[in-house]
């Protein structure tokens, strides 16, 4: 397995409020950004009646060869993303995990995890995409094998014999 140097990240988490009677807002990421922060306590960048902003640093990703097929599905899903997993601890919604990888962002849905996605800005979808072109490599399709219920004569003979029996004969 190959994988490349991390990126140190950081996560704007947005919270915004909702016309509900049982919710009154909502949180959601409002950005993936390439940031050389250390890691440190969450900052609140914002706290007004239109909206909440707050700054989690300290976060990172690599890619792996062994994930490629997932790299390669999000590229080829026409809207290449940021896939980021969230928890809501107290009143604050934190980012735990940051990726590229479609099939990780489903293994983490799967198990019941929030995710959420922000679009991937161009210089990381070229990024992906070289490698991508370097580690992935399709499984070949195998043969397929027509089921032993696909037509065939002995299903013809079998259809008329059921149909004889129905109308009598």
């Amino acid at each position: 397995m190959v994988e490349t140097d991390s990126l140190s990240l950081a996560v704007v988490m947005q919270r915004k409020p909702l016309k509900s009677t049982w919710q009154p807002f909502q949180w959601l990421p409002g950005e993936v950004v390439l940031s050389p922060l250390p890691a440190g306590e969450p900052r609140c960048l914002r706290d007004d009646p239109s909206e909440t902003l707050w700054l989690f640093t300290g976060l990172s990703m690599r890619l792996y060869s062994d994930e490629a097929e997932g790299y390669f599905l999000n590229l080829d899903s026409g809207a290449p993303c940021w896939f980021v997993m969230w928890r809501l601890e107290g009143e604050l919604a934190v980012p735990l995990t940051v990726t590229l990888s479609y099939n990780v962002a489903a293994r983490l849905m799967d198990g019941g995890e929030q995710v959420d996605t922000l679009p991937l800005p161009a210089p990381m979808v070229e990024r992906l995409g070289s490698f991508v072109a370097e580690f992935y490599r399709p499984e070949p399709k195998g043969k397929r094998r027509r089921p032993s219920f696909e037509g065939g004569a002995a299903v013809q003979q079998m259809a008329r014999e059921e149909g004889m029996g129905r109308h009598g004969g």
